[in-house]
């Protein structure tokens, strides 16, 4: 008997698209704290420079807008516990914020409070997440470090910025409710690390190590696994663009037209836009710093006047130049 059709649920269906339809902006600005815990600095630099557009549904849209309830639920809950909770910076009465490297590399705090039991004179960066029951039982078995290393990344970086000397992690389970605690002391050299590797990702010009095969663990899920692994080809955009330079002050800067490029004007890419060399799956064989173009084996060369960086996927795949 052959499978019977999924059922039809058009009403969920039109729940999901929904979300689909609202979702803002894919990209960030930043190399954000939540991502420097990734181990792979290859992936890190893929999101940096949008070369991979995330693929979020409907139902995963949700689920990150339950996450951000939870959030606000728990810092609801400490502050019936009478724990002082700043979960907006008093003064501009926006999420708390802090970067390096010009901000290039950021994130923004959950909260700050004081007033845990444990040591209620201490200020601590509060990070608050939700897990399912099966992610949950490791947390507690393991703890953060070892469980969820990008939280503990994230939380030594805003530690780092903040000048705190402890994190608050609190872990919602989906499942059942229950709430995990766990008090993080800053680590003030892993914190340096990790603004080291996020300086090595920021200014780097081409991909960095990856740190497994294709058919790895590490490799399988990943986002950026097409143009990593498989030949695929990145998002043609400023960031992607052989002609844009990251600078110090927190801008990014066209070789060719001389001029700074604004956050909004990254997401898309003039005519003139040129791959960066190491982001295409041929064999570079020239480039002409006159004409700003690049050229390939078999002849293809990407630049204003040629093949538009668009182009050059479809004309690989259908054997044309």
């Amino acid at each position: 008997m052959p499978p019977l059709p999924p059922v039809a649920t058009p009403t969920v269906d039109a729940i999901y698209k929904q979300y689909e339809l609202k979702a803002g902006d894919p990209f960030r600005d930043h190399l954000g704290a939540s991502l420097i815990g990734t181990e792979c600095k290859r992936a890190c630099w893929y999101t940096f420079r949008f070369a991979t557009k995330p693929k979020f549904d409907g139902r995963l849209l949700r689920l990150f807008q339950s996450g951000f309830r939870e959030e606000a639920r728990i810092v609801d809950d400490l502050r019936t516990a009478g724990i002082t909770v700043y979960d907006r910076d008093p003064e501009n009465g926006k999420q708390i914020q802090y970067s390096s490297f010009g901000s290039h590399f950021a994130g923004s705090l959950d909260a700050i409070a004081q007033g845990f039991p444990e040591a209620p004179a201490t200020w601590h960066v509060l990070e608050v997440k939700t897990s399912n029951a099966r992610s949950f039982k490791i947390m507690q078995s393991k703890g953060v470090k070892k469980a969820k290393p990008q939280h503990y990344a994230q939380m030594q970086m805003y530690c780092h910025w903040s000048n705190l000397e402890r994190a608050m992690y609190i872990v919602v389970n989906k499942d059942t409710d229950e709430i995990y605690e766990e008090r993080i002391h800053y680590d003030k050299a892993f914190a340096e690390q990790l603004e080291e590797k996020a300086n090595q990702i920021i200014f780097a010009d081409e991909p960095l190590e990856r740190i497994g095969e294709k058919d790895s663990f590490a490799c399988k899920f990943c986002n950026h696994k097409s143009i990593c692994h498989e030949g695929g080809w990145a998002e043609v955009n400023c960031r992607t663009c052989a002609f844009s330079d990251v600078v110090v002050d927190g801008k990014w800067f066209c070789a060719k037209y001389k001029k700074d490029v604004p956050s909004l004007t990254q997401r898309n890419a003039c005519p003139a836009h040129c791959f960066i060399p190491a982001l295409v799956p041929l064999t570079q064989i020239d480039a002409d710093a006159e004409n700003w173009t690049i050229t390939y084996d078999g002849g293809l060369v990407n630049g204003m006047g040629h093949v538009a960086s668009k182009d050059m996927g479809k004309m690989m795949q259908d054997g044309t130049k």
